[in-house]
């Protein structure tokens, strides 16, 4: 066997007298830099802190309705059209790009629950409280003619949501029952119930077509395959879902807005307890929708403010308010992926940016450049202590503040005593249960 042996050179590191300076070694390639580290960990923090300095998220606000606004409808092929209904059955239809209202008629007695375009964006769909489905061409009339729906369906139950195939003609509302419709017929194709009394929303899943997904009144989420005779599964939690979606680009994967402050991930293929808790709302959360890169998702809430999730972590990456808006009913992500809406009961439409910092406009080669090595710079000293903490500072309202640390005391309370009640129990009799298996009761097949 052949033993190598590690040999050095001394004169190549020890000093000849003490009064010399130790010997560094030293790599002589120009390409290095012996401050490398350090002169990076200046420009993260550095563009840290310009990313704080720069965040102003707040695009516009499209006034015009006259009653607070109810829901959200995105045109599938036009990035710069958004529909929207309000508590007062008038439905608009706005040009983002020039930030105005293209049409506006009243569509409904009461509430408009719900819009959706066609797959194709040449018609629009809305139900309201007064149980009638009602179709729209996407064009404007000409100059004279009257606004009138192309079609007018009465349906025999109340309607809550509307939800529009993503690859065929058919459609789904939600009320007392699930229905499945088909755009050439005047009666539902279908109709599928399991012993609940309202449901009041509804979603195609984007990826799996035939797959659908309601919230329900008695507090449960239930699944449905429009090719089956019978709902699939329901899974009850402890408080009421308020709006559910799906992810577009996890097939199997869905977030709910939930009354106790907040959302829950799902997977459909375990129902038993959720992916993901994601925290940080103190009100019910009224709406979410997914990004189109399914990595992130918004929430509006009944605290006045609008929050963005990471998919795959517990806490907002960002918390987005002013002082006049009020409580938040409903939110959408853009197609292109680059900005949000919300809307809320002071009459308002607000136009946001996706990432706060983001430049608009044209940005040279150079510009671009640097914005990437900027971002990769943070993502690489993102663990930082001083770094994170600039980057997590966020500051929100008073209300919202007070509210968490009261949320916070309640918390801590309940583990101090649940600690004290297994301390002073038989071994066993008080088991530990996750926060993730806290909030559903039980998985029904």
């Amino acid at each position: 066997m052949k033993v190598k042996m590690i040999s050095r050179n001394p004169d190549n590191y020890v000093r000849e007298t003490k009064l010399q300076q130790h010997k560094i070694p030293r790599n002589y390639d120009p390409a290095l830099h012996p401050m490398e580290g350090p002169r990076e960990y200046v420009r993260a923090l550095n563009a840290t802190k310009l990313d704080r300095v720069f965040a102003k998220p707040f695009l516009c606000n499209l006034s015009g309705h006259r009653d607070g606004v109810a829901c959200f409808g995105k045109h599938p092929k036009l990035l710069s059209t958004l529909a929207t209904g309000a508590y007062d059955g008038e439905v608009r239809i706005w040009d983002l790009a020039n930030r105005t209202s293209q049409r506006s008629f009243v569509a409904h007695d009461g509430f408009v629950r719900g819009i959706a375009y066609a797959r194709n964006g040449e018609r629009l769909f809305t139900v309201g409280d007064d149980k009638t489905i009602k179709v729209w061409r996407t064009e404007a009339p000409d100059v004279g003619e009257e606004e009138e729906p192309v079609n007018t369906i009465l349906s025999r139950h109340i309607l809550h949501g509307i939800s529009h195939n993503r690859k065929d003609n058919s459609f789904a509302t939600c009320g007392e029952v699930c229905a499945i419709w088909d755009e050439q017929h005047n009666d539902p194709i279908k109709t599928l119930k399991w012993g609940v009394d309202t449901l009041h929303t509804i979603s195609y899943n984007p990826v799996e077509t035939n797959v659908l997904a309601c919230c329900a009144s008695d507090r449960s989420i239930i699944l449905y395959d429009q090719r089956e005779a019978l709902p699939l599964r329901k899974v009850v939690l402890t408080m009421k879902s308020n709006k559910l979606a799906w992810n577009p680009m996890e097939a199997f994967n869905f977030t709910v807005a939930n009354e106790d402050c907040n959302l829950y991930s799902f997977d459909t293929r375990k129902l038993q307890s959720p992916l993901k808790v994601h925290f940080d709302h103190v009100s019910a959360v009224t709406d979410v929708d997914y990004a189109p890169t399914g990595k992130e998702f918004v929430s509006g809430s009944y605290d006045k403010t609008v929050r963005l999730y990471n998919a795959h972590l517990s806490h907002s990456r960002d918390i987005y308010h002013t002082k006049r808006m009020q409580h938040v009913v409903c939110v959408a992500w853009s197609l292109d992926n680059r900005y949000i809406f919300s809307g809320s009961d002071e009459m308002n439409v607000r136009m946001w940016k996706a990432n706060a910092s983001e430049k608009l406009g044209v940005i040279r080669p150079r510009e671009r450049t640097n914005f990437n090595y900027q971002e990769a710079l943070k993502e690489k000293y993102a663990a930082h202590p001083q770094i994170k903490r600039i980057a997590r500072h966020r500051q929100v309202p008073r209300h919202v503040m007070n509210a968490q640390r009261k949320m916070r005391a309640v918390k801590e309370k309940e583990l101090v005593k649940e600690a004290n009640i297994r301390k002073h129990s038989k071994k066993g009799k008080v088991p530990f249960v996750s926060e993730k298996k806290k909030h559903v009761i039980r998985e029904d097949v």
